[in-house]
């Protein structure tokens, strides 16, 4: 026989509470581009009337932005994402005089900001076996929009062929190279060398596109040691190599320098080597380093891979054709795509390329923040404003080169504020309103079917604790101030053992000195 199931309820008939709902947010979106979220500003149980509420937008704990949202009603809200990556859009809504809780009062989402398209230009000039490579591994990322332009018939040519009679399309160098540029995210000029075809007004013109935040990727072969190199462009100012002329034609082994491991473009790069270790590269152009940053080097300690930032945009110098044959297994081969793509990606400024970057990743016990650094020497102490606006200075421990971790051990949830230095990020940790802030009224709706299919009933104690009473099964089981218990004889006997308090011989002493003393007493004591 079901007991009855009774239900006690919590607040009084006049509370009311006011939250704030993201009904749906994507977990990607186009960098750029609008994204719509649909928020609900809801208030519940005794609110007082109000057609509309504030809603209060911050992205990376930035500007707040302030829209007016109508009150029980779902609404379409536009937002933009500034930069690639993780970003943390907090929305908010004042809290009220007299609602139960402001802590379902906001939200927390965090979406992930990627680029539509990349486009990448490759500029080729001359046919050889590395510019397979480059082509096969842009083609291969399907993020990447690729215009391949390659000289197949140089001016020098004297073949005696009529151009009417030639089945090529002439390439729209000054639509791409001057009006068009822009467009591009990278450049890439693989053995290309000066030969008439782009005018130095398109040298000049690219020169200014990396300043203002492009970039280019300059693949050096034998050429750029010659009288026609890039070098002797108006890109000279701009590449971070100058040729010395001279070009070995013999096996080198590249190596990551000592700056390199902590670089992100080249750190752990040595993890992905076969057990005999990398094969070796049969070609180098000997450069000096005029500026940025050397991550590997060849023969004699020449580099071989050299980054650099120009302006607002970004350079990088690879003094060598030959990263082919890693790709074809020579000697064991090596990770040339890898290589090469954290090399395009970084020069299109890929937020997890970024040298100087702090990261956060939430744990069982708080937040484990990362700071990626190549300063030399130890670094200041992590900032911390926690959601109750604490302050807390926590140092970086080295866990490898270029990274340092620190542990935020905190219960505490909502939006972290993290700093170091010049970097600020935050993160939030847990959800913003925990679910046992969803429905704060007291209510029985959810346990209403439960109760009507056991006789139970619902009673609130803002009415005064109820009596309780007997009642015989089947019978009404609550009433006005009432809740009745019904017996409902739920028990069994396993069995019955007796058993002796005492042994017999303890009995037998206590027999004989009662039978003693009253023989003393009626015998002896009363003479």
């Amino acid at each position: 026989v079901p007991a009855p199931l009774h239900l006690l309820l919590t607040g009084r008939p006049r509370d009311w509470d006011r939250r704030l709902v993201v009904k749906n947010a994507p977990g990607f979106a186009i960098l750029g581009e609008p994204i719509t979220l649909t928020l609900l500003i809801e208030d519940q149980g005794a609110a007082p009337q109000a057609a509309s509420a504030d809603l209060i937008l911050s992205v990376d704990g930035g500007p707040e932005q302030l829209y007016q949202l109508p009150v029980n009603r779902e609404v379409e809200v536009d937002v933009s994402l500034g930069h690639g990556g993780i970003n943390i859009l907090q929305f908010s809504t004042p809290g009220m005089s007299g609602e139960l809780t402001d802590r379902n009062n906001g939200a927390v989402v965090q979406i992930n900001a990627l680029r539509d398209r990349l486009r990448v230009l490759l500029v080729s000039g001359v046919p050889h076996p590395g510019e397979r490579t480059w082509r096969n591994l842009l083609k291969s990322d399907s993020n990447v929009d690729l215009v391949h332009f390659t000289i197949l018939r140089p001016p020098e040519k004297r073949d005696g062929v009529p151009v009417t009679e030639l089945s090529l399309i002439a390439f729209p160098t000054r639509e791409l190279f001057l009006e068009k540029i822009g467009e591009f995210d990278l450049i890439v000029f693989d053995r290309y060398k000066r030969r008439g075809l782009l005018p130095a007004e398109y040298f000049e013109a690219i020169a200014n596109y990396v300043r203002q935040g492009g970039a280019i990727l300059v693949a050096a072969g034998p050429d750029y040691a010659g009288v026609n190199s890039l070098y002797r462009s108006p890109l000279g100012a701009i590449v971070p190599g100058r040729p010395t002329s001279r070009v070995f034609e013999e096996p080198i082994m590249p190596q990551v320098t000592e700056f390199g491991l902590k670089h992100p473009v080249s750190e752990s790069l040595e993890s992905f080597a076969p057990e005999s270790g990398w094969g070796r590269w049969l070609r180098q152009i000997e450069v000096e380093a005029t500026s940025g940053q050397v991550l590997m080097t060849g023969r004699g300690e020449s580099p071989l891979l050299v980054l650099d930032r120009v302006g607002k945009g970004r350079v990088a110098l690879l003094a060598s054709d030959h990263a082919w044959l890693w790709d074809r297994g020579y000697e064991g081969g090596g990770p040339q795509a890898e290589l090469l793509r954290r090399v395009a990606h970084w020069s299109m400024k890929e937020p997890d390329l970024e040298e100087e970057a702090l990261l956060a990743e939430p744990t069982e016990s708080g937040l484990k923040v990362t700071r990626r650094s190549l300063t030399e020497g130890p670094l200041a102490s992590l900032e911390v404003t926690t959601p109750s606006g604490k302050r807390l200075a926590i140092p970086f421990q080295p866990v490898a080169p270029g990274r340092y971790q620190a542990e935020i051990v905190s219960e505490e949830l909502g939006l972290y504020r993290l700093g170091s230095e010049d970097l600020e990020i935050v993160a939030a940790l847990g959800p913003a309103a925990p679910r046992e802030f969803v429905q704060t009224i007291a209510t029985d709706r959810v346990m209403a079917p439960i109760l009507a299919k056991t006789n139970g009933g619902a009673l609130a104690l803002s009415e005064g604790l109820p009596k309780f009473r007997n009642v015989r099964n089947g019978r009404p089981a609550h009433g006005r101030g009432w809740i009745g218990l019904v017996s409902r004889e739920a028990y069994a006997v396993q069995g019955v053992e007796i058993g002796q308090l005492l042994p017999a011989w303890v009995y037998l002493i206590f027999a004989a000195l009662s039978l003693l003393t009253g023989w003393l007493r009626e015998g002896r004591w009363d003479k």
